[in-house]
């Protein structure tokens, strides 16, 4: 339902005194009331009630006729305020993301994509990665650069969130892929996201801490894994994550900073893995690393 937004302007101390006086007057959460500064260099204040529509006429005219009794004869102003889904508009306010050949947008741009971009429909409401943080489109900007030199067979994307890298995967190439995240409503919504781009077929995902899921050894060896996670969990995850890689995989590590890269690299070239490039987006570092 539509609102209406009853006010009128005066001086800082004159606005202030008549919101006091409705604050007194109607202290039972009738209405919402604002007195707020709407020009700093006039010094001019607004006084503003919001009602529903149906109200208006009665609302205003009662506290009129009090401001009246108080010395404050005053005639408001009406602003008719449409309801707003917010959720929506903050998504659509949201530019489409590129990255190399790869583009992530809602479904509200849907006519966005070039024919020759793969698209990744990822929709309002989603809190686990929309593509716009610096750590996934630096992923699918390497990830784009590796699938130019490289064939994949069996693909991990580790701390999948959103699933955006997972499903931008499986728009690339016909392959199965694991998706794995700790959380269980960012693997809920990984799932719904391969349904809503058509790759549910070809992307398992599951919800586990580290590698401690049977669905790893079911599905690996992995020729290649993308972790978009941070850095003492990457750590941490290089010796598992050693022994399901193939030989000659690639491992694209984000979620990092850039002086933690000389870290990252002396642990995973422990596990005989060796720097192959690094990519700073939006002052985050994505590592491409080869066994």
């Amino acid at each position: 339902m539509s609102q209406i937004r009853l006010f009128f302007t005066k001086d800082k101390d004159v606005a202030r005194t008549i919101g006091d006086l409705i604050f007194e007057r109607f202290d039972e959460g009738e209405f919402p009331v604002s007195v707020f500064e709407t020009c700093e260099e006039s010094g001019t204040w607004a006084v503003s009630i919001y009602v529903d529509k149906e109200d208006a006429d009665r609302i205003g005219t009662e506290v009129q006729e009090y401001l009246a009794s108080c010395g404050h004869p005053n005639t408001f102003e009406r602003e008719i305020i449409e309801e707003t889904d917010w959720v929506t508009k903050t998504l659509q306010d949201l530019a489409p993301v590129r990255a190399g050949r790869f583009i992530v947008h809602g479904s509200h741009d849907n006519d966005v994509p070039k024919p020759h971009e793969h698209s990744v429909i990822i929709n309002a409401g989603q809190a686990f990665g929309t593509g716009h943080h610096g750590t996934t489109a630096g992923c699918l900007d390497m990830l784009g650069e590796c699938l130019k030199r490289r064939e994949y067979k069996n693909a991990l994307d580790m701390g999948t969130g959103s699933g955006v890298l997972a499903i931008a995967l499986a728009k690339a190439l016909p392959i199965n892929i694991l998706a794995s995240d700790i959380d269980p409503i960012a693997t809920t919504t990984a799932r719904d996201n391969t349904i809503i781009n058509g790759v549910a077929n070809q992307i398992n995902c599951i919800t586990a801490t580290g590698f401690n899921h049977r669905g790893f050894a079911d599905a690996g060896p992995f020729n290649l894994i993308i972790a978009n996670i941070l850095a003492r969990p990457l750590q941490d995850l290089a010796h598992p994550m050693s022994a399901y890689l193939t030989p000659h995989a690639t491992v694209i590590l984000s979620g990092l900073l850039p002086h933690q890269k000389a870290r990252i690299c002396a642990t995973y070239r422990i596990q005989g893995l060796r720097l192959e490039k690094a990519h700073i987006r939006d002052g985050w570092l994505t590592l491409v690393l080869t066994k």
